[in-house]
């Protein structure tokens, strides 16, 4: 398993979900992680949930500037350094493209575009100081094979892939990683909206829908040296999904 012990990382969208799952696994391996949300509460009772001597709970709105220059801020001074970032906050609405609208589609792109570049920004001077540092973006297999009534979140995540590339060319002479992992379907709430899991992930080649754990454990790959000559990487946690239904 990847060693993470004395790492610093911060975790976007950490207080639920895949976030959550993320906090819970790195802290685990031996990493002290910030627990990043819009709601401080929910932030603090993850933390709790997992122990002060792992993780710490942080007021972060990703679609607000200040948040994340307040955010970084803390963490630098709690640790004197930020070694890993990790990307995860994200909304999903689905509606036909005729009828998404010009609000809809900027509530996708501040959250699931401008808040990871807003969050990139923030940590590169503190990495770049270190010459040494890895940022993951938790994006979706939606980036390269969208689904129906989403054309507005497929746009958002695909421009996430091209911006951590783009990043990972010009951040790795400074010694800056950028990785991707692309989730399909994994269950947690806003994939279930309340209801049980669909029939249809029967029928991807694993046979089942993905838990949060599965998507934490390629995380931590990035986040760890093991992954020490991957950047613009992007792995596929999607059971194989994209490669079509399996034969029955």
């Amino acid at each position: 398993m990847p060693d993470l012990k004395d790492k610093v990382i911060l975790i976007t969208g950490a207080n639920r979900g895949q976030g959550k799952a993320i906090a819970q696994h790195l802290a685990a391996l031996g990493a002290r992680v910030g627990i990043g949300a819009r709601s401080f509460e929910a932030a603090e009772k993850v933390a709790k949930s997992i122990g002060e001597k792992h993780a710490f709970p942080v007021q972060l709105d990703v679609t607000q500037e200040s948040d994340w220059k307040a955010a970084v801020d803390k963490v630098i001074h709690k640790f004197n350094k930020i070694d890993v970032l990790v990307n995860n906050a994200g909304v999903l609405k689905r509606k036909p493209f005729t009828e998404t609208t010009l609000d809809d589609y900027q509530q996708l792109m501040h959250v699931n575009q401008l808040g990871v570049f807003m969050g990139m920004q923030a940590v590169i001077p503190q990495m770049e100081k270190q010459q040494k540092g890895s940022i993951v973006n938790n994006v979706s297999i939606s980036a390269f094979a969208p689904i129906s009534k989403s054309s507005a979140y497929a746009a958002t995540k695909a421009s996430v892939v091209a911006m951590s590339k783009a990043a990972a060319i010009e951040l790795g002479p400074k010694g800056i990683r950028v990785n991707m992992v692309h989730p399909g379907g994994i269950e947690t709430d806003m994939v279930k909206q309340g209801m049980d899991v669909p029939a249809y992930y029967d029928s991807v080649p694993l046979g089942r829908i993905g838990q949060p754990i599965e998507v934490a454990r390629a995380v931590a790959f990035f986040a760890s040296d093991e992954s020490s000559y991957c950047t613009g990487t992007e792995m596929v946690v999607d059971g194989g999904m994209t490669l079509g239904n399996a034969d029955q």
